[in-house]
Parts: structure tokens; C-alpha cells; sequence
């Protein structure tokens, strides 16, 4: 598994807002997001790729905070520690991502940059 590439000189991106979709809309697996009422496929291709770049944005985030929660979880100053083999059953990883994860989340901790969604996938 690769080491997360450090993104020092990107922005983070601005994505599109992700806008929660009405029970009855996400109930229907033809719905997305009302991409499916688009018929012009310019602006088709437009808000799919903002939905795109909002979605990667979000899993970025997402796994910094995982990461973040596992080295938390972690640290060894917590009476109720947990071992990588603990953080990865209940986040449904393998160990080895665990400890990566973990060690991810102490650099996110320290200031560290982002690595652009922490380690590859388990």
C-alpha cells in the first residue's frame, strides 16, 4: 500500500453542496441526485462532475476523521485503548489498515498536511 501523497500547494477544493434527497426520491434506485430530469448533456456532464468532485471531497474528509477517531482510539494514555485488531473489526478493516490509519491520524493530530484521503483502501 502506498504512503498518502502530501498535497502542500492544492486548495482544498469548494464542491458542489450535496443536498440530502427526499426519502420517497432515494427509495427510487432510478433517482440520483435529479441527475436523471437532466436532458441537456452538457449540463448533465456539468453537475455530474461537481457531484463527482463533492462526493471525492467528502470521502477525503471523511477518512481524515476516521483516521483522526482511530489514533484517538489508539493512544496509549486512554485506560480504555484500543489495539489496531479492536479499531479494524469495528471499522471493518484489516489490521495492517488500522495501524496505518492510526498513524495517519497522529500526523493529521501533529498538524501534519493531508494526504489526500489518508491510505489506500483496505
Amino acid at each position: 500500500m502506498a504512503e498518502p501523497t502530501p498535497r502542500h500547494h492544492e486548495p482544498r477544493l469548494r464542491p458542489a453542496p450535496l443536498l440530502f434527497e427526499p426519502a420517497a426520491a432515494a427509495a427510487d434506485p432510478e433517482h440520483f441526485f435529479d441527475l436523471e430530469s437532466i436532458d441537456d448533456p452538457r449540463a448533465l456532464l456539468d453537475r455530474a462532475t461537481e457531484l463527482t468532485l463533492a462526493f471525492r471531497a467528502a470521502t477525503d474528509r471523511a477518512v481524515e476523521f476516521q483516521a483522526m477517531a482511530a489514533a484517538q482510539l489508539a493512544d496509549p494514555r486512554r485506560f480504555d485503548r484500543l489495539t489496531a485488531a479492536d479499531i479494524a473489526e469495528r471499522a471493518e478493516w484489516t489490521e495492517d489498515y488500522a495501524k496505518k490509519m492510526v498513524e495517519f491520524g497522529r500526523d493529521l493530530m501533529r498538524g501534519g498536511e493531508s494526504g489526500g484521503g489518508g491510505p489506500e483502501p483496505r
